[in-house]
């Protein structure tokens, strides 16, 4: 019995590492490819250089503004999710545990773009940002990204609010605090794995964003890295060193913040499951 046991555990381990090789491939590719000369990528095949050229990084660094490109990108989701952790904590604390007029209602109300798909807003954001004069601009981007993860954080942290007990929010009143200390010193770090999950989900999705910012800005100073990569490709098609370094600057950086949080965001569905 524990042989066959063990056989099947095996029979996982190397169905999962089989997965694991042909999803880690594309990415193993891409960054061989960053490191060799234009003419090394049709001559080798190997994933391993015959001389590491570190060349691509620094045209695409430079000569592609991907330096201008990362900065902007870092400004937008920075900017983003914490636009997106304070508002969405903020109205989620009030309409989980604050007596509100119609809560339910305004409840629903939030969570309505969760329905509704990203390209069926276009129009509208399109209009609004045009009469506002925030077209092109820093801040129309960043307000419509905030826009975009309010209602998962509403819905999400509202859940984890409503999951913690009363008792501490009375015995924190009868000590003197205030609704904002409650807010701050108690119900914040109580959520902590929810607020990781959302801000890392956040993350991913405005760094990898590419629609809003295409239809938003025009000026290249202003462009997000996705955004940019779409100029530079076009400008170095048949350049695909620096094509794959480009590529490479744009995807690391997400790698890196997941594979570093990759514990909260287990901790923050592993909550929210056991509270389901």
């Amino acid at each position: 019995m524990s042989s066959k046991v063990e056989e099947a555990k095996l029979s996982s381990y190397l169905i999962l590492l089989a997965i694991a090789i042909i999803c880690l491939f594309p990415l193993l590719w891409m960054l061989s490819s960053s490191l060799k000369s234009q003419a090394e990528i049709f001559t080798n095949m190997s994933l391993i250089p015959k001389r590491i050229f570190f060349k691509n990084y620094s045209d695409a660094w430079v000569k592609g503004k991907f330096a201008i490109y990362f900065l902007n990108s870092l400004i937008y989701t920075f900017c983003g999710v914490l636009g997106i952790l304070t508002i969405g904590s903020l109205c989620a604390y009030g309409l989980a545990r604050l007596k509100i007029p119609f809560k339910d209602i305004i409840f629903l109300i939030l969570i309505i773009p969760l329905i509704v798909p990203l390209p069926g807003t276009f129009v509208p954001l399109y209009v609004l940002l045009k009469r506002l004069g925030l077209l092109d601009t820093r801040i129309g981007l960043i307000l419509c990204y905030i826009n975009g993860g309010l209602a998962f954080g509403i819905f999400l942290l509202k859940s984890f609010f409503e999951e913690i007990p009363k008792e501490l929010e009375e015995a924190a009143i009868i000590d003197g605090a205030t609704k904002w200390q409650i807010y701050f010193r108690i119900m914040l770090p109580l959520v902590k794995p929810a607020l990781a999950t959302l801000a890392i989900f956040n993350t991913v999705a405005i760094w990898n964003e590419f629609l809003l910012a295409l239809i938003i800005l025009q000026n290249p100073l202003k462009m997000p890295i996705q955004r940019g990569l779409m100029v530079f490709q076009g400008t170095h098609i048949t350049e695909y060193g620096q094509l794959m370094a480009g590529l490479s600057i744009a995807t690391l950086p997400v790698l890196i913040i997941y594979l570093l949080m990759q514990k909260y965001i287990i901790k923050g569905i592993t909550a929210g499951a056991l509270k389901g």
